[in-house]
C-alpha cells in the first residue's frame, strides 16, 4: 500500500515504515504530525484518486530529526571585468518516518 500525500508544497509518495526528508516541518523531535492533503492510495491494486484530495484520507508520520542538506556552491563571475562572488547554502531538511496511511 503507497499514497502520494501533499508536504510542505511538494509531493512524495510513500508507504507505511519509510523515511525520507522533507523541507524543515515545525514541531519538536519524535513528535507526530499528520498530513491530510492525500492526493492518491493504492490498496493492493485499488487505486483512489481524489480530486484534488481524498476526503478522509491522512498520513502520519513521525519527526525523527531535523538536518541540515550538503553545502552548495554558487560562484559567479564575468571575464575581464574583475567580478567575482561567492555564495554558499544549506538547505533545512527534517527527516520523518511513515507510520501509517488511513484511507
Amino acid at each position: 500500500m503507497y499514497a502520494v500525500v501533499e508536504i510542505a508544497g511538494q509531493q512524495f509518495k510513500v508507504a507505511a515504515n519509510q523515511r525520507l526528508y522533507v523541507h524543515r516541518l515545525e514541531g519538536a523531535e519524535e513528535s507526530t504530525v499528520k498530513f491530510d492533503k492525500v492526493l492518491l492510495v493504492d490498496r493492493d491494486g485499488a487505486v483512489r484518486v481524489g480530486n484534488p484530495s481524498l476526503e478522509g484520507a491522512s498520513v502520519t508520520a513521525k519527526i525523527v530529526s531535523h538536518v541540515k542538506g550538503d553545502k552548495v556552491v554558487v560562484f559567479k563571475k564575468k571575464r575581464r571585468k574583475g567580478y567575482k562572488v561567492k555564495n554558499g547554502h544549506r538547505q533545512c531538511f527534517t527527516l520523518i518516518e511513515v507510520s501509517s496511511i488511513e484511507a
